[in-house]
């Protein structure tokens, strides 16, 4: 079942758009119709207008035929936006606009997709076959097959190794274009090409990559590349074997729509999920069933992700990574809120949760990185503190230079570092407090007068060592010999820095609120004056 509202935020995607009548919104589709002229009675709750010659000739066709909405295709030139609206308003139709651009095969498979199929795959609810199409392109072009999305990602590829090469076998076995492969084929023009022209391209052979030849065609669906079609041969392709494989193209097209706008419901409907669930709620037990997550704790990871150039369209790229393969098949679930990508990780180990953060990078581009922050285990109704902890251990991992070195591996373990592993709150609440308190120190909200700042600014002026020694002293709880050892001096001249320091201003060591609360001013003020 598929409320009008859902099916025009996915069509939104390929040009569609709804003109007046937002009341229609949420009406329930439950069935497709289009014209025949065999039958005269066709009903339906959206009628596709397919021959229509303008949009007014498609209003009286679906208010004939009982529809809520109608889609129709507008000739060339514009300006028939208002007229629908003004048409919908008057027969009661809602009127949905498509792009001129966009086939009615591939606009007809979307929408069936949605409104009648409810077939799971890896990447949501549509057509579970693309291996199949794969095997049938092979057979006929005499040629082993690979089908791969717009960023080199292996989506289906044929059984038959005829022509086969290594450079196939990485590009399986990793489920992706080699990199070193896509820059070569980067250089030599053949991604530019495709984007450009639905011409099949032959790419020659490389020894040096081990590939043996290629014939590749974009998958394309109206002005929008979705992906392309790859076929290993020695030589171009002619004739009939050419002609398979450019309509094998226009049928991958179909699958690739359907699919992905199956996805891209499913998204919508899991990120308004998450996105209740982590601000709190009288519902959430409610959103989590429905998300299919069990009644047991879970952690909240936040992530953002970006590149040299662009930060956006590399956050993008994590959320269709974090969320490809809805069902029940992923251990989480996430949304996109704001610049930053949330993702429910049940189980209460903080490892599980740096996994998928590794699992995450390395399927991703590599020019991107991402930096990570785990919040510590909590039950459902926790999850908004959860988020908040992400939120604060991302902080501390970005500080910590997450962006430069992230992608060279995520470890764990004793004397990792920040820079390389992704906080977890209960293992990092310590660093966090101090976090928050240099946030307040920054903001003015510490005492601008008192031991610490007036030792502080003798120091500036004359060159004295008082903020160290008085940190060392109390980190080493008052023992004279360890405050030396830490600030290689000998124990006298702590003695003789102490007496110094108490003229300045009234110290009151023996008072353990006093030395609380210089502990604390010292941790909100950083690092800078550590032994």
């Amino acid at each position: 079942m598929i409320t009008l509202d859902r099916l025009v935020n996915v069509l939104g995607g390929y040009g569609v758009r709804l003109c007046g009548r937002p009341e229609a919104r949420s009406a329930v589709l439950r069935s497709v119709a289009m014209p025949d002229a065999t039958d005269r009675h066709v009903t339906g709750d959206l009628l596709l207008a397919v021959g229509a010659s303008s949009p007014a000739e498609a209003v009286r066709w679906a208010a004939a035929a009982q529809a809520t909405a109608v889609l129709v295709r507008p000739p060339e030139g514009g300006g028939a936006e208002q007229d629908a609206a003004a048409l919908g308003d008057r027969h009661g139709v809602a009127v949905l606009l498509a792009d001129p651009a966009v086939s009615w095969s591939q606009l007809a498979g979307v929408v069936y997709g949605l409104v009648l199929e409810s077939r799971e795959t890896a990447s949501g609810r549509g057509p579970t076959d693309l291996f199949a199409l794969a095997d049938s392109l092979a057979d006929v072009i005499g040629g082993a097959v690979t089908i791969e999305d717009r960023h080199s990602r292996v989506l289906a590829y044929s059984r038959s190794q005829q022509a086969g090469d290594p450079a196939r076998l990485a590009t399986i076995l990793g489920r992706r274009v080699p990199e070193r492969l896509r820059e070569r084929l980067q250089r030599r023009g053949v991604f530019a090409r495709l984007a450009a022209t639905d011409e099949p391209v032959f790419v020659a052979a490389d020894d040096e990559q081990g590939l043996t030849g290629r014939m590749a065609v974009a998958v394309r669906a109206g002005r929008e590349l979705l992906g392309s079609v790859w076929v290993s041969c020695a030589a171009p392709l002619t004739g009939e074997r050419l002609r398979a494989l450019a309509d094998g193209a226009r049928v991958v097209a179909l699958h690739l729509l359907r699919s992905r706008a199956s996805a891209d419901l499913e998204r919508q409907v899991e990120s308004d999920l998450v996105g209740r669930l982590l601000e709190g709620g009288a519902d959430a037990a409610t959103s989590a069933s429905r998300l299919g997550l069990a009644p047991r704790a879970m952690r909240v990871v936040a992530v953002r992700a970006f590149t040299p150039d662009d930060r956006h369209a590399a956050l993008l790229l994590a959320f269709e990574q974090a969320t490809t393969g809805f069902g029940w098949s992923r251990p989480g679930r996430s949304a996109l809120l704001g610049d930053t990508l949330y993702t429910l990780l049940p189980g209460e180990e903080a490892e599980t949760a740096r996994q998928w953060v590794r699992d995450l990078q390395a399927e991703l581009p590599a020019p991107v990185r991402v930096a990570a922050g785990i919040g510590a285990p909590a039950e459902v109704t926790d999850l908004p503190a959860g988020r908040q902890e992400a939120d604060e251990c991302l902080a501390l991992h970005e500080g910590a230079g997450a962006g430069g070195g992230l992608g060279a591996g995520l470890g764990s373990g004793p004397g990792a570092g920040l820079g390389s592993v992704p906080p977890a709150y209960d293992e990092s609440w310590d660093e966090i407090l101090l976090l928050r308190l240099r946030a307040a120190a920054r903001g003015g909200r510490t005492p601008a007068r008192g031991p610490v700042s007036t030792l502080r600014r003798h120091d500036t002026l004359h060159g004295t060592r008082f903020v160290a020694t008085l940190r060392a002293w109390l980190e080493s709880q008052g023992d004279l010999a360890w405050t030396a050892e830490r600030l290689d001096v000998h124990p006298n001249t702590v003695r003789n820095r102490l007496r110094k320091m108490n003229e300045l201003t009234p110290l009151d060591l023996d008072d353990p609120r006093q030395r609380l609360a210089m502990t604390i001013m010292l941790a909100a003020s950083g690092d800078d004056d550590r032994p």
